[in-house]
């Protein structure tokens, strides 16, 4: 059982984020036991010839057989979409000392049963940190910026949107007991009792004392979560909504009434946005280019089927009453 134990004003400090790093290093559960995770073969088929070029021995042992990582490797966001760069930058500048200690920590073992790729890699800790960060960054480029990464920030800004109108409805423990069965609020402790089918995770105390607890979303973890230090700044990475369109075809366009009165083209976009989202992000699970994605939201935004938003320095749609009643 893991306890956060909140004071006075820490509930103002509770925050959303997410993170492609995060993300980009949790995927790597995918590769190292692809039965747990269904919903991502698609793309894992997709990539497998790109991510059999990289550096794979080390990218498949950074996770442990129960699928911890060490915590170095997913530092809690800075702000709420920090990039990919600044993350890396980040674990890049680690003190190469604590290698040791993180990895013996998320295989739960000791140093000589790590795997050979590892021991042999922690004999030069400074080099081995490097090495590490070079393979991160060579499989964020060759495999997730491209399509990967556009899809995924998708489905995690619509869940902020999601918990920000629970939020709203239900108020603070709704929130919370939305992001997992197994959370429970009682006015100043959130309780998380976590166990998996592969190990039991460490029991914690874990006072806020004002330093705020952020929520991230994943795609890429069967319940809720958070750091194996519990000293350090407190985190707790959530199941996203929607995770399982990852993987998802374009929506076909079909014969429908709402195909008819529309187009096909504008009937598909319609349907997308039962979760807002950017120009972009329909481009991309659309496979078609921005600017043709544009001339469709514009004239359905004329029409009084959308509504829109600015959120950081993106543009989201979303659809109004009146779209919602043409898909209902």
């Amino acid at each position: 059982m893991i306890e956060f134990r909140f004071v006075v004003g820490d509930l103002a400090r509770t925050s959303f984020a997410y993170s492609p790093l995060q993300e980009a290093v949790y995927s790597l559960r995918c590769w190292r036991d692809p039965a747990r995770y269904p919903h991502q073969r698609p793309w894992l088929r997709r990539l497998a010839p790109a991510f059999r070029r990289l550096d794979t021995e080390l990218l498949r042992a950074l996770v442990a057989p129960h699928l911890w990582l060490p915590d170095y490797l997913t530092p809690r966001p800075e702000r709420p979409r920090p990039a990919f760069a600044g993350q890396l930058a980040r674990i890049r500048g680690v003190p190469p000392e604590i290698l040791e200690s993180e990895f013996t920590a998320a295989y739960d073992t000791v140093t000589d049963r790590l795997p050979q790729v590892l021991r042999e890699g922690l004999a030069d800790p400074a080099a081995f940190r490097h090495r590490i960060a070079d393979a991160l960054e060579a499989y964020w480029h060759e495999c997730l910026a491209p399509d990967w990464w556009p899809r995924v920030q998708s489905v995690l800004e619509a869940d902020l949107t999601y918990r920000g109108k629970v939020l709203a409805d239900a108020g603070v423990g709704g929130l919370f007991t939305s992001l997992d069965r197994r959370l429970s609020w009682d006015g100043d402790v959130l309780t998380l009792v976590q166990t998996d089918s592969l190990h039991t995770w460490p029991g914690a105390d874990i006072p806020i004392e004002g330093r705020g607890l952020v929520l991230v979303p994943t795609l890429f973890c069967h319940g809720a979560h958070t750091m194996i230090d519990p000293e350090l700044p407190p985190l707790l990475s959530y199941p996203a909504r929607g995770r399982a369109t990852i993987s998802e075809a374009p929506p076909p366009a079909t014969s429908e009434a709402l195909t008819r009165l529309l187009g096909a083209a504008r009937a598909r976009i319609l349907r997308l946005l039962a979760e807002p989202a950017s120009t972009t992000e329909l481009a991309h699970r659309l496979d078609v280019t921005p600017g043709a994605v544009s001339q469709h939201l514009s004239i359905l935004y004329d029409a009084g089927l959308l509504l829109r938003t600015r959120s950081g320095r993106s543009v989201r749609y979303a659809r109004s009453e009146l779209g919602e009643q043409l898909c209902g």
